[in-house]
């Protein structure tokens, strides 16, 4: 098995520098990979900022990555929960950081349109600070 980077993911899914896109694809194609959620996070706010992804054409292209055979991604279950609730509006990365703290009793923040979205949408528990 072996991790990847925020580029090598970059790569893959924009085609963009095609010999390492092309470099990107055969490792996928050839090897088990293991996708960290932090590298999701920042390949997530790279497509979104610096290419102009919309974020659902992201979470797509997550979600497909992540169903591939032989891609195993760090903490999947908290991974698939932030895919879902990016697909209703949530945004990528205040959905993971709320899916992967399930073991807290309570999320705290300042961010208003989180505390609203999240309550109405997932059903979190979020409280404001």
């Amino acid at each position: 098995m072996i991790a990847v980077d925020t580029n090598v993911i970059v790569r893959l899914l924009t085609g963009d520098e095609a010999k390492q896109a092309r470099r990107a694809q055969q490792l996928f194609e050839r090897e088990t990979i293991f996708l960290p959620k932090t590298v999701l996070l920042e390949a997530e706010w790279v497509l979104r900022r610096l290419y102009g992804f919309a974020p659902r054409r992201v979470i797509d292209a997550f979600g497909n990555l992540i169903a591939l055979p032989n891609v195993r991604c760090e903490d999947v279950s908290a991974v698939g929960v932030a895919l879902e609730w990016g697909r209703r509006g949530i945004d990528f990365a205040d959905a993971l950081h709320v899916a992967s703290s399930r073991d807290a009793a309570d999320f705290a923040s300042f961010d208003g349109a989180l505390l609203r979205r999240g309550r109405r949408i997932a059903g979190m528990n979020l409280v404001p600070v």
